[in-house]
């Protein structure tokens, strides 16, 4: 594996950076080393993410400074309830993606093999300058996952954190411990889909495994200072269970601690599942009180209405500090370092000074040049 390019030398859009975590093979080809797939490329052959290629005798990330887009975003729509609330964040993605999820709701940028012609092209230091200028508190990589993006990802964040701006990660957690440790000493939050409870489900709908994920959220919460929440699409028929709902909230429990929120949303028929119908608004409200008898503290329903789904309780004394009206603050009754006004308990979190009123808006923005 080549050692990391200085910052320096890469911020800069104008060609494919030459990748971490690949070996060569005693038969001549490449194999990356960045997630379980282990993809193993001829020269010219890319894997199964699409955007890591081998050219000549190197691997390379063909989408190192090529975004997909960029939004504001309130930070509540990763979705993190425990960090900066209200707050705005400047959201990305790139293109590809290493599952192929049946499912996949941000399909058209996962399966994308347009990066080249429909991509904006930033640095790290243009993105890093942006959320400052926007006011955002913080850079999300999202709609594809930053695992397959991780050399532009990694710096991104250094450039970020010279300015005191957070960098957060939603993503699917299919990753090798080498890059994982990397990554995570990068960023300051995550949410990591966890996207069912059984080996077969992620083998037939999502085409990866369960328990390289598993152990990225063990890792995440036990060997990091990494903010973790973690999202669960409810499918129907699929992952709706009560029996896989209280296994799954029973084990981030007791392997991760009840202070690790759960976000159950609702799926929409979409890619290759368009013939599933929507998830019903009393499957998610019955999942929450599922998870929440099965030992974890806060549960959260999203895409759907519901304020009860939405609040954030002080576990000290009960009182409601957090109502959320969809995106939207409705009330907050906790000090600027989180803790109840009420009791004085701290929510487990990430808070630093007042609330935000970003609220439900989203806004496209232009960075850095079109391709």
């Amino acid at each position: 594996m080549p050692p990391p390019t200085p910052l320096d030398d890469r911020d800069r859009p104008d060609a494919a950076v030459t990748a971490r975590f690949w070996h060569r093979l005693d038969d001549g080809r490449l194999q990356c080393d960045l997630c379980p797939h282990r993809c193993r490329l001829r020269d010219g052959q890319r894997g199964r993410c699409f955007v890591r290629a081998r050219e000549g005798d190197r691997l390379v990330l063909a989408t190192y400074g090529r975004a997909s887009g960029f939004c504001v975003d309130p930070i509540e729509k990763k979705p993190l309830n425990h960090v900066l609330p209200g707050s705005a964040v400047l959201s990305f993605g790139t293109a590809g993606c290493n599952l192929s999820c049946r499912f996949c709701q941000n399909w058209e940028i996962s399966t994308s093999r347009e990066i080249d012609t429909l991509a904006d092209v930033a640095t790290p230091t243009d993105i890093a300058v942006a959320a400052d200028a926007l006011g955002c508190a913080s850079v999300a990589f999202t709609y594809n996952d930053p695992v397959i993006f991780h050399e532009y990802a990694v710096d991104v964040a250094a450039a970020c954190r010279d300015r005191g701006i957070r960098t957060v990660a939603v993503t699917a957690g299919f990753v090798e411990p080498e890059p994982r440790r990397e990554f995570y000493a990068a960023i300051d939050a995550a949410n990591i889909d966890l996207k069912a409870f059984t080996p077969d489900f992620y083998r037939r709908l999502c085409g990866a495994r369960l328990e390289p994920v598993l152990d990225t959220l063990r890792y995440v919460a036990h060997e990091t200072d990494v903010w973790l929440e973690i999202t669960t699409l409810l499918i129907p028929g699929h992952n709706d269970s009560d029996v896989e709902v209280d296994g799954l909230a029973r084990w981030v429990a007791t392997e991760l601690g009840p202070d690790v929120p759960l976000h159950l949303t609702g799926f929409s028929p979409a890619h290759r599942l368009t013939h599933v119908p929507p998830t019903p608004p009393q499957t998610l409200r019955r999942a929450r009180r599922i998870a929440l008898r099965s030992g974890l503290r806060f549960v959260y329903t999203g895409n759907i209405h519901d304020l009860a789904g939405g609040t954030t309780t002080c576990p000290g004394c009960a009182q409601a500090v957090i109502v959320r009206d969809g995106y939207t603050l409705a009330r907050y009754h906790l000090d600027d370092r989180g803790h109840c006004r009420s009791c004085g308990t701290r929510l487990p979190g990430v808070f630093d000074g007042p609330p935000g009123a970003w609220g439900e808006r989203r806004r496209p923005v232009r960075i850095g040049t079109r391709t």
